[in-house]
């Protein structure tokens, strides 16, 4: 359905027409994530040309990715009218490292939901520093521990300290909660909102009838996201070159 309705999409993978679905359905049986993480790097290495050994500001998050297609308002008035536990209990958690200012996914990973995801951060660094030179990161309070921080020693590291019981114990969280440098963390932001282009241009859902394949489909829409911000960059620069202005995207 998706691949139908971007035209876009279609012509950065070369498609003349949409595949049937069960085709798609067994191209994600026999795909693998390491083929799905290749590619992604492929496409931060297409989108930093020319700046390989410039460091850049990530930021690292995560959000919500519905299982099935009832909608969540469909959920909730259930919940009110029955006083009943619907089952809908679990998500799929997906996991991002992103470049702030270019605002291109660098790594990410995805797994079932609710989970505490405060030891995931070192995987996930170390996943996108393979691809690019990092000089500051940002996370939120999730990720909040001074294990992580002391992992980030070679960056400079900024996520909210939370006092859990008075003041926060270990050097730099400590530091954090007594002068927290709001302005730069003030840049976190974007990556909600490359969460929100992915949801209102992609899915915010990985339907699939099994958790291996709702991962694969989680995986896939990051490595959309930057195969669309690639084919952006190409038409920008088409259009920088053409003699028609203005130019529409």
């Amino acid at each position: 359905m998706r691949l139908g309705e971007h035209r876009d999409l279609r012509e950065v993978l070369q498609l003349q027409s949409v595949p049937d679905y069960t085709t798609l359905y067994r191209f994600l049986k026999r795909l693998d994530d390491d083929l799905i993480d290749r590619g992604l790097g492929e496409t931060v290495r297409r989108l930093r040309r020319g700046k390989t050994h410039v460091r850049v500001s990530a930021a690292i998050d995560g959000t919500g990715l519905s299982y099935n297609a009832v909608s969540t308002f469909f959920i909730r008035r259930i919940e009110q009218h029955s006083r009943a536990r619907t089952g809908h209990r679990h998500w799929r958690k997906w996991l991002v490292v992103a470049d702030v200012k270019q605002q291109i996914l660098l790594a990410q990973r995805a797994r079932q939901g609710p989970w505490c995801d405060t030891r995931a951060l070192p995987a996930l660094l170390h996943a996108a520093g393979q691809r690019v030179p990092v000089r500051e990161v940002l996370a939120d309070a999730e990720f909040d521990s001074e294990a992580n921080h002391e992992y980030i020693r070679g960056a400079r590291s900024i996520i909210p300290a939370k006092a859990r019981r008075g003041i926060p114990r270990g050097g730099i969280r400590y530091q954090m909660y007594r002068a927290f440098p709001q302005k730069e963390y003030g840049q976190r932001a974007k990556i909600e909102t490359i969460f929100s282009v992915i949801k209102r241009k992609l899915s915010s859902r990985a339907p699939g009838r099994s958790l291996p394949v709702q991962i694969r489909q989680a995986l896939l829409l990051g490595l959309t996201y930057n195969l669309y911000r690639w084919r952006h960059r190409l038409r920008l620069r088409g259009c920088q070159q053409s003699h028609f202005k203005p130019c529409v995207l």
